[in-house]
């Protein structure tokens, strides 16, 4: 297999992700329109734009930069999760406290957002050990992952 990072144009936004992209190794090298296919098809899968955008992405082979790691084209901190993973997280371990309170019914909502909860402080807590455990910041480190969907 053949991988090559091959990123994913917004007209109107710049580069929205960067797909690490895998082909069948050939004889010869595969041409770069295999890769930006299949990073387009990734992206329409990952729902990273609402529908009637998805159609104006494009791609384009990924070209390294020196320097510092820093996200490109995407102005949120790299440590926020997609709303879509958010979403999965919290559905995934809705589920496991459902079962283990017995499957009750009519508590789904209470359920949910006692997931939801619980996975924010997970969030939050590891972003406070990220940054080295900064004394006092243990709320400002909760409210900015609270809030990480409203950016």
């Amino acid at each position: 297999m053949v991988e090559r990072l091959v990123d994913v144009v917004s007209p109107k936004k710049g580069v929205v992700h960067t797909f690490p992209v895998s082909v069948p190794d050939g004889d010869s090298a595969p041409p770069d329109a295999e890769f930006e296919a299949k990073a387009l098809d990734a992206a329409k899968f990952s729902e990273l734009m609402p529908k009637p955008d998805v159609d104006e992405l494009s791609a384009r082979m990924h070209v390294s930069r020196g320097g510092q790691v820093v996200p490109y084209g995407d102005p949120k901190d790299f440590r926020t999760e997609t709303k879509a993973a958010l979403e999965q997280a919290v559905r995934a371990r809705a589920y496991q406290l459902w079962e283990a309170a017995g499957r009750p019914e009519g508590e789904a909502d209470a359920i949910w957002h006692q997931a939801r909860e619980q996975h924010l402080r997970e969030r939050a807590y590891k972003l406070w050990e990220m940054e080295g455990c900064p004394e006092g910041q243990c709320d400002d480190h909760w409210h900015r992952t609270c809030n990480f969907e409203a950016a």
